[in-house]
């Protein structure tokens, strides 16, 4: 028998009876119905875990009662975002919460501080159309940012292709970068808010006692013990997104738990609320798409492009454009790619129109001095009369005609 199916088993032994003291307990939805464990079975990968049940908590106080009650029957519990995960992530036999139907606020909005405080629910669209409003973004954006949830992003320490927006503002790229606190729960039921901790902070904490002083007693003294070996052997790339961040916990990151929960897909705490670092968002800017003979090329090019400070870079090859010509997929949009076989995507910020050209301008003519320089493709988002298309190319597929501008 295989191991899915035998965990499955057992925990229809208990599943009854805790479906029903959730029922009775909670004010939100309890689907443990053949229906809803199927819908809630799969994410955006090629996973199928079957969960036990689905709850759907419409308060604070309902995710506190799940967990309590998941505690008593200690029932494997996850957390489940908008459900775009592509390794798996939101897949589990477990019981599993989802947040976005109901637990989405905004809590607070501090343009001041450059801050917003949300709950795991909300999606990310929703964070960034209401900062624009005062002239502020959230650097990290996957490309589901129209249905990905917060709580999702900071589980799987996401990233997205505007994140280096974030690194030129002076943080990094991943979600981890950009948290200023989170407010979780543990699976034995204690609340607490974790962010950067100073050395007398710690001390104070652990003799203060209780759940958390106990916590954080262990984590420092895993700090003390590997330290050494966190510093040797973590990569030092900027987009480490795979497994736990113990170099967080290092002093000279600030011992930040709220960091160093990041990436933890769920394993470690439920997430309540998080306080996300936001950064100026670009009034204007400019694409630049570069295509190359294939996409090897085209990839040895992004180190030197970086010290140009574009707010985005993206590449992909010549088999994502074939697979949407064979599907007949927004097919009256690729010949707006220069000639080439591999391409990267380089966006440029500006506080003006005239900012943003200048950047793209300057680019262009450095990659023009170059020998084998790329076919080019120039646009300018104009938010007046839809964008505008210069083709620079050498060979470009491109006729030099914006169809939004043409209509």
């Amino acid at each position: 028998m295989k191991s899915n199916q035998l965990q499955a088993e057992v925990k229809v032994e208990y599943a009854d009876a805790l479906a029903a003291e959730l029922q009775a307990a909670l004010s939100g939805e309890v689907r443990f119905d053949d229906g809803s464990r199927a819908l809630y079975a799969t994410d955006a990968s090629n996973y199928r875990q079957v969960p036990i049940g689905v709850v759907v908590p419409k308060t604070r106080e309902d995710v506190i009662k799940t967990v309590q009650l998941c505690y008593k029957y200690n029932a494997p519990l996850l957390s489940r975002g908008g459900g775009t995960s592509l390794a798996g992530q939101c897949c589990n036999v477990a019981v599993l919460m989802d947040f976005t139907k109901y637990l989405h606020a905004i809590i607070e909005m501090n343009p001041g501080n450059r801050t917003a405080t949300v709950e795991p629910g909300i999606v990310l669209d929703d964070i960034r159309e209401n900062a624009k409003k005062y002239g502020l973004t959230f650097g990290p954006d996957p490309a589901t940012h129209s249905h990905c949830a917060i709580g999702g992003m900071i589980g799987n320490n996401s990233c997205g292709i505007h994140s280096l927006l974030s690194v030129n503002n002076g943080l990094g790229m991943r979600t981890s970068d950009n948290i200023e606190a989170l407010t979780i729960l543990t699976y034995e039921g204690e609340i607490m808010q974790v962010g950067p901790t100073s050395e007398e902070e710690i001390e104070a904490i652990i003799q203060k006692g209780g759940r958390k002083g106990e916590i954080y007693k262990k984590l420092r003294n895993l700090r003390d013990k590997y330290g050494h070996l966190i510093r040797e052997r973590f990569p030092k790339i900027p987009r480490r997104v795979s497994g736990y961040n113990l170099d967080e916990l290092l002093p000279e990151k600030g011992f930040n738990v709220a960091r160093a929960l990041a990436g933890t897909e769920g394993t470690c705490v439920t997430y309540l609320a998080a306080r996300l670092k936001l950064i100026p968002n670009p009034a204007y800017s400019v694409l630049v798409v570069l295509g190359y003979p294939d996409v090897y090329t085209a990839g040895k090019q992004c180190t030197d492009i970086l010290q140009f400070k574009p707010i985005a870079l993206e590449g992909l090859d010549d088999k994502l454009l074939s697979y949407l010509e064979r599907r007949d997929l927004h097919t009256d949009s690729l010949y707006l790619f220069p000639e080439g076989k591999g391409w990267l995507l380089v966006e440029f910020p500006g506080n003006s129109e005239e900012e943003a050209l200048q950047k793209g301008t300057q680019f262009i003519n450095y990659l023009k001095a170059k020998k084998d320089a790329p076919s080019i493709a120039f646009y300018q988002d104009e938010k007046k009369d839809g964008c505008h298309l210069e083709n620079q190319g050498i060979g470009s597929r491109s006729n030099g005609i914006c169809p939004r501008a043409t209509g």
